[in-house]
């Protein structure tokens, strides 16, 4: 490996260093509460050393949320391919869960971490990603939401394919948010993590599908 090779290769290093600092801080005290200052702190760099990879506290929180998104929506294209949408929703969900409870600093930022006012765009995707099925993690599930509601798979009153997905994703949020909030502590006998989330997707999904004659 040659000197520029290695060069790029720290440098790259040096980025996902602050990255992942970032994410962590802001998770925990929030965006203001968080300055280009205390994530050098936390990686032991100077200051001077983080504006080198960024220009500013807010170019850095959104690198932070177009990278996590990026990273939900890879989970959500593996489904696809399930033919079934409600098949597909169920799935999503269970994904969206184990996304969340895996990595639980990219989801305190992405869903429990108020954005800074007039300082991150409406949407975390570019404008060639925003509304794509394939890297929105959203649009992926408002667009199975809609082919279920097309199949007729739901009851004839939910036509709606945003209240739809935006029901189902507050559902599985609830699941997730608990967990990272409460799931280590030992005052109730949780259930596994796992049954919790098929209980409330299998709930959920039943009282919104069509009955069957």
């Amino acid at each position: 490996m040659g000197p520029q090779d290695r060069r790029a290769r720290e440098r790259a290093q040096m980025r996902d260093s602050i990255l992942n600092a970032a994410r962590e801080l802001f998770a925990i005290h929030g965006y203001e509460g968080v300055s280009m200052r205390k994530i050098a702190e936390r990686i032991e760099y100077s200051p001077t050393a983080i504006y080198l990879h960024f220009a500013d506290k807010e170019t850095l929180f959104r690198e932070l949320c177009m990278q996590d998104f990026r990273l939900l929506s890879t989970e959500f294209s593996a489904l696809a391919n399930v033919a079934d949408p409600m098949q597909r929703l169920f799935g999503i969900g269970e994904a969206y869960v184990r996304f969340g409870t895996s990595h639980p600093f990219h989801y305190r930022l992405m869903f429990m971490t108020p954005p800074p006012v007039a300082k991150c765009d409406e949407s975390p995707y570019d404008k060639d990603g925003k509304g794509n099925p394939e890297t929105d993690a959203y649009a992926m599930l408002r667009w199975t939401v809609e082919e279920a509601i097309k199949a007729g798979a739901f009851r004839p009153e939910y036509t709606d394919a945003e209240l739809l997905a935006q029901t189902l994703w507050a559902v599985v949020h609830g699941v997730t948010s608990m967990q990272i909030s409460l799931g280590n502590d030992s005052w109730l006998a949780w259930r596994p993590l796992e049954q919790r989330t098929r209980a409330v997707l299998d709930a959920v999904m039943h009282g919104l599908a069509r009955r069957k004659e």
